[in-house]
């Protein structure tokens, strides 16, 4: 739809004859002054916004509206009032993510919407350096029950952008009905305006780019009472719109009644940020977007809060392997290797049972190593037959099963097969959560939605798969092949805002499969890929394999980042990226492209320091070590499906 704004309309005051006289208002931008958001209402009498980069357009008129049952905000609309502009300042830390001490500067305006019925929305708009940020409220106690019937929310791009989207899954369909899990492969560099392959709209986070600009699309501070939305599957023209969860996608109590599918409240009814992370890919890539606007963390124990390092038996070894002699050798390994957990998976309950998984927990004790159990999240919405089962869906039974791990010594649980994006499913992760952080227990959701900024709130949040991870390249070739890409793909969305848990890592042999990466890229990822807890697939046999200097490059891994720069690199084809913890820098990279790719890295903002790489050497299982500095540019050639990691200390 063509958006005409009306100029007296667009300066926020009344159609008086006096009107033309009034001042226009201030320009809401960035701290910078490098964004520009404009806020109209159009002569169709709709909402409307635009942003600019650098006096360029980025965001063309674009839709903004909420219909609610007995209130709608999308058509014959008047702006009553803006405030004025405010400063926010945050200044936060984060024990999982890219950075641990976070600035967040912002410039602030809340807009007052009337309709015909003189019903109030308020729609508040925020400007940081590195993107836009909005949200609705309805807090008119005149509407009493406030129930979501759409968004007309849309971001048209222009014409000529391009898009690396990845399709969201129709709902109950996959492995025993468990879509949507943001499971799927990103369509990458395709034109705006492509439909969805899948014909169920494209997942969060979004990544375009146009001209000089580059803009993720994603939201944050998906509270209890909204549903999780995506982008619509069709986008004519480059307009995209904002989409509801599917029918089936809630939650289903023990007595068989089903949840609400909407956002719905009888209090005030706000809305997630919707988030626009703009600019170069260094400033897209370095964004803490998604976490600045999540809600602050609630209280809780820090000493409960320790991200680390985990072996995992079932990546590889697969069902049959999930037993006592089995889990206490990976407890072994990962004394071994200096990790800091074992995560014993699906069917324990069954093949171990809690008396004996007591006895691996006090096991793992005496080596410091803390144990993850998994649980599967669904009662009647799948039909998945993995246990235990069906045990987590009450305030009560939640209350019993975790109060149960706690006294056994348990440190936190990987929860598994969730139903969706629907409100009633927002609320069951926010109670799990929650209860959860009571009990001081960690969490990883598998099968799931996107965390969202989740883990700022809920800081015992360590991670969420969310991703097509690795463990379905080793179900299929057809998986295993455009692994690469894909893994480079996810640092540029999936990853950027959000803790990932891929589980990566293989330097041996996958049963059936035949890896197409280099051990040198498998490495990097254990640098690129941000998860509180890294799950890391390879099994003690593989690690074997490796050099002892590769061995004592995982044992010292830092758990958590301090600062994060991006080097290089294009979304699907390359990524160097560099991290600190402390006063050592890690830098990695990895090369997905079917040729050779030289870098050429600047690697000066390190200071003059000697440092150490690793990278492929004469075959793709081999492994080189070399010393390096970074007194003059490094010139370094990946093979393809290759990376590298430095170490300058």
């Amino acid at each position: 739809m063509k958006k005409i704004a009306s100029v007296l309309l667009v300066m926020g005051v009344s159609v008086l004859g006096t009107a033309c006289s009034q001042k226009a208002p201030e320009p809401l931008t960035s701290p910078d002054t490098n964004l520009s958001v404009k806020v109209f209402v159009t002569e169709q009498n709709t909402l409307a916004y635009s942003v600019d980069r650098a006096a360029q357009p980025v965001i063309l008129p674009s839709d903004l509206g909420l219909q609610l049952s007995t209130a709608d905000f999308t058509q014959g609309v008047t702006i009553e009032s803006r405030s004025a502009i405010t400063p926010v300042t945050d200044d936060y830390t984060l024990r999982v993510g890219k950075k641990n001490k976070i600035a967040y500067r912002a410039n602030e305006q809340t807009f007052s919407i009337l309709n015909a019925q003189q019903q109030k929305l308020i729609l508040i708009f925020r400007v940081s350096d590195d993107g836009v940020a909005f949200r609705y409220a309805v807090k008119d106690s005149a509407i009493a029950t406030k129930e979501f019937v759409k968004e007309t929310t849309s971001f048209q791009l222009p014409e000529t952008a391009r898009a690396w989207l990845q399709p969201m899954a129709v709902s109950q369909t996959g492995w025993s009905n468990t879509n949507p899990s943001y499971e799927e492969h990103y369509q990458m560099d395709i034109p705006v305006g492509t439909a969805s392959t899948l014909g169920a709209g494209w997942a969060f986070p979004a990544l375009f780019n146009t001209g000089n600009t580059w803009v993720l699309v994603s939201e944050a501070g998906v509270n209890r009472d909204w549903h999780a939305s995506r982008l619509h599957h069709e986008s004519p023209k480059g307009e995209y719109t904002l989409a509801t969860p599917q029918a089936p996608e809630i939650y289903i109590a023990p007595n068989g009644e089903k949840g609400a599918l909407l956002a719905n409240s009888r209090g005030d009814l706000i809305s997630p940020w919707r988030i626009l992370a703009i600019g170069d890919l260094p400033r897209i890539m370095e964004s803490t977007l998604g976490t600045d606007l999540a809600e602050p963390a609630i209280a809780l124990d820090k000493n409960i809060i320790q991200p680390g390092h985990s072996s995992w038996s079932w990546a590889i070894l697969k069902d049959d392997f999930t037993t006592f002699d089995v889990q206490k050798k990976f407890i072994d390994y990962a004394a071994e290797m200096h990790w800091d957990y074992t995560l014993i998976d699906a069917d324990w309950d069954k093949k171990i049972g809690m008396e004996k998984l007591k006895e691996l927990v006090e096991y793992a004790a005496q080596k410091h190593i803390g144990i993850l159990v998994w649980y599967n999240s669904s009662g009647s919405w799948n039909e998945t037959p993995y246990s235990p089962k069906s045990e987590l869906l009450t305030h009560e039974q939640r209350q019993a099963v975790f109060a149960q791990l706690k006294a056994i010594g348990v440190k936190g649980l990987k929860i598994d097969f969730f139903a969706g994006d629907g409100q009633s499913m927002m609320a069951y992760y926010h109670d799990i959560m929650a209860d959860a952080a009571a009990h001081g227990l960690l969490l990883n959701f598998h099968g799931a939605t996107l965390p969202r900024g989740w883990q700022r709130t809920y800081p015992n949040l360590m991670t969420m798969e969310s991703i097509k991870g690795f463990e379905f390249t080793t179900f299929t070739q057809a998986d295993q092949d455009p692994v690469a890409a894909h893994v480079v793909m996810s640092l540029f969305a999936r990853n950027v805002f959000d803790p990932m848990d891929y589980t990566p890592m293989a330097f041996g042999d996958i049963p059936n499969i035949k890896r197409v990466t280099e051990n040198s890229f498998e490495l990097a990822e254990a640098v690129l890929m941000i998860s509180g807890i890294q799950h890391f697939a390879e099994i003690p046999e593989g690690m074997a394999t490796a050099p002892d200097y590769v061995k004592a490059f995982l044992q010292e891994l830092p758990r958590a980042w301090d600062e994060v720069k991006f080097i290089d690199g294009y979304p699907g084809k390359y990524a160097v990226i560099a991290r600190r913890a402390g006063d050592v820098w890690y830098v990695a990279g990895i090369n997905a492209e079917k040729e050779n790719k030289t870098l050429n890295l600047d690697l000066g903002f390190i200071g003059d320091k000697k440092g150490t790489l690793i990278a492929s050497g004469a075959g793709e299982r081999d492994f080189i070590q070399q010393d390096v500095n970074t007194k003059t540019p490094h010139t370094l050639s990946l093979r393809p499906s290759a990376g590298f990691v430095m170490v300058f200390k």
